[in-house]
């Protein structure tokens, strides 16, 4: 067996989060709510990772990026380690998924809005006394806009 070799099939704990990208406290985390399967240990009691760790990492990665919930990927998993299983409940997370975004890219367009005609509304008074900005944001009752 090469060094690569070696490599590929054993890591510690710091490669594996180079190889990644992921942080090593949220690898960890990752094991302790049962999303990554545990390491096997060194004589050391060392953590030492695979290949397929890295892959599994990588997929939870790409998931969390997206914005995925802890949950919707443990569940993403067990699908994918399930030969064979209809992708229904995969698309119904996703499609779930994709409705929570659209809702939030909706909030925060009106939120946008909001702002921008708060911050219009400055005339460069004096904060304390009578800047719109500061009174708009101690009064929600001045918000035109209701779904932020």
């Amino acid at each position: 067996m090469t060094a690569t070799d070696r490599l590929e099939r054993v890591m510690p704990i710091g490669a594996l989060a180079e190889r990644t990208g992921v942080k090593v406290e949220t690898i960890r985390y990752y094991e302790q709510v049962g999303l990554l399967p545990p390491p096997e240990r060194s004589e050391g009691n060392q953590r030492r990772y695979g290949r397929r760790h890295a892959e599994r990492l990588a997929f939870i990665k790409h998931a969390r990026d997206l914005g995925f919930a802890v949950e919707n990927i443990r569940t993403l998993l067990r699908l994918s380690d399930t030969p064979g299983i209809a992708c229904d409940e995969a698309h119904a997370i996703s499609v779930a998924h994709l409705d929570e975004v659209r809702d939030k890219i909706a909030r925060l367009r009106s939120l946008e809005k909001e702002l921008e005609r708060i911050a219009t509304t400055c005339s460069g008074g004096v904060a304390a006394c009578d800047c719109a900005i500061i009174e708009a944001l101690a009064d929600h009752g001045q918000c035109k806009h209701a779904r932020h």
